[in-house]
């Protein structure tokens, strides 16, 4: 079992290297976020991630500076910004899944046709068991 995890995991860290400068993970989980969940405000967003509000808050500076991201004044109280992924912050995500689809596709053609049954099952099965875990499983994108 373990060595299927690890194989697994292989597979997921080598989709990220398809990822292009200049996000980091921690950027990109964001961005990704942010796409899913529009205008929310920061303390939601640090919810989302798992992280903290002053963290967030520097990561999202990072984002700011490099045009994916903009704050505007939030419409239920005007102490609080609402977020938001920039135009250039939604294309930069779509090159990204776009090229991710071309290399998944790519290899997927290069697989036996039982490979890919086997694979698309399993992917079902454990898409199905993250779901019911709580967890999103982020398989398409």
């Amino acid at each position: 079992m373990s060595d299927l995890a690890r194989l697994f995991e292989s597979v997921v860290e080598g989709e990220r290297d398809v990822s292009p400068r200049p996000l980091s993970v921690s950027q990109l989980r964001a961005v990704v976020a942010l796409d899913r969940h529009d205008g929310v405000n920061l303390r939601e967003l640090a919810e989302q991630l798992g992280s903290t509000p002053p963290l967030v808050s520097r990561l999202c500076d990072r984002l700011e500076a490099v045009g994916f991201l903009e704050r505007l004044p939030s419409a239920r109280s005007r102490r609080e910004l609402t977020l938001r992924l920039s135009d250039r912050g939604r294309a930069y995500l779509q090159e990204l899944r776009a090229r991710r689809r071309d290399r998944v596709e790519l290899l997927l053609a290069k697989m036996s046709p039982a490979g890919r049954t086997a694979l698309a099952a399993g992917l079902a099965e454990y898409r199905a068991l993250a779901e019911r875990a709580g967890e999103p499983p982020d398989l398409h994108h």
